[in-house]
């Protein structure tokens, strides 16, 4: 009968321990989830899983008396002063990476650069545009570091009125989305950088015809941590970095530690502009801050740019140095020339490319008016006085 109630009370141990280790797993896996939501970093995950793995041997170990109470009493104080440690350790590093200054987190806010609504952010004509517009408005939208110019143009032609960023004629989706909009019919002139692979075939398999309109020059410009000794790369060196070939600042002059090579989210301009850089170089596989395969909707993104001391990021010119004001990275020399309008407008930054008013097919003679007037003197000069480099 004792060996029956002991065999019967081991039972209930072993169907007790399974049941705490199904409720640990799924309030790791909820806790997980949750953490991955919400955007935390990465170094939380193993974390979670490594108390819950702990606190369930801690409960195994009471449950059988594996080791003595007194041995017991001292690893269970031990775990839970490491467990603390790494707690507090991992907060303060979590505060140290949020008072990192990134691109992303310093974007401006693009709704003070709505029409007839900015305080005089928006570049304008010191006389009335020769070209008006008072009905049939085309619908514009663009990339992010292009909405002050389209903002401008409008504001020149289209008549007075609220024109909301997000639902009016005048809206901004960002590149893919524009490109998107512009291919469904729901946009007529989009300005942009060129099209990606993707959408030039998303544009082909809906039987669109994408008419590009070169409107002016850009810059597609580097930049590191301000302290970071290296001050120009080659043409060449970015490719070999981004192709994994280099990996190391001390390969180029700098300090010995490792390249953080960043890149942003699929078919955006700039990402666009380094598959293009690489021509038949392979892209390396972008490093993220969190991601998660097989979760749905939880994976997150190509990890934005933050300014750790070994990391380089990329962007356009106007958008990183006149929108964008940070002071803590520094812009590279491509070739040995820095990024300015003076070297873009005479060629010599090796990294100037066109900027785009971007059409379909279309039998709409106002928009071809409307480009032929952003093509004009005064079309231009509105380039210009925003911050872009005109194409004369």
């Amino acid at each position: 009968a004792k060996k029956e109630g002991n065999e019967m009370n081991w039972i209930k141990k072993v169907i007790s321990l399974i049941l705490i280790g199904l409720a640990l797993y799924f309030i790791s896996f909820v806790v997980i989830i949750a953490s991955l939501i919400y955007g935390v970093y990465p170094f939380y995950i193993p974390f979670i899983i490594g108390t819950a793995i702990a606190l369930f041997l801690f409960i195994i170990n009471r449950f059988f008396t594996i080791l003595n109470t007194k041995l017991t009493r001292l690893l269970e104080r031990i775990g839970l002063v490491i467990w603390f440690i790494l707690l507090v350790g991992m907060f303060g590093y979590n505060q140290y990476l949020d008072r990192l200054p990134t691109l992303e987190t310093q974007e401006p806010d693009m709704s003070l650069y709505q029409p007839f609504d900015n305080d005089g952010r928006v570049a304008s004509l010191d006389q009335n545009a020769s070209f008006q517009l008072t009905d049939n408005l085309p619908r514009l939208d663009g990339a992010t570091a292009l909405y002050p110019l389209y903002a401008a143009f409008a504001q020149a032609v289209y008549p007075e009125g609220h024109y909301d960023m997000d639902e009016s004629a005048i809206t901004l989706s960002t590149t893919p989305n524009a490109y998107d909009k512009l291919i469904s019919g729901q946009a007529d002139i989009i300005f942009v950088a060129g099209p990606s692979e993707r959408q030039l075939v998303d544009a082909e398999q809906q039987g669109v015809t994408l008419n590009l309109t070169p409107i002016g020059k850009e810059a597609f410009v580097f930049f590191v941590h301000h302290k970071n000794p290296v001050d120009s790369l080659t043409v060449e060196q970015i490719q070999a970095i981004y192709n994994g070939e280099i990996t190391s600042w001390s390969e180029l002059g700098g300090e010995k530690s490792s390249i953080r090579a960043f890149q942003r989210p699929k078919d955006s301009g700039s990402q666009t502009a380094l598959e293009n850089l690489m021509g038949e170089k392979k892209l390396i596989e972008a490093p993220t801050e969190d991601q998660v395969d097989g979760m749905g909707g939880i994976i997150s993104e190509t990890a934005s740019y933050r300014n750790y001391r070994r990391a380089i990021g990329y962007s356009f010119r106007y958008f990183a140095m006149d929108l964008v004001e940070n002071d803590s990275v520094k812009f590279l020399k491509i070739n040995g020339v820095y990024p300015s309008k003076e070297t873009i407008a005479n060629g010599q930054y090796p990294l100037s490319s066109y900027f785009y008013a971007v059409t379909t097919d279309q039998d709409n003679p106002i928009i071809n008016e409307f480009l032929d007037w952003i093509l004009s003197e005064e079309g231009q000069l509105l380039i210009e006085k925003t911050g872009y480099v005109p194409l004369n």
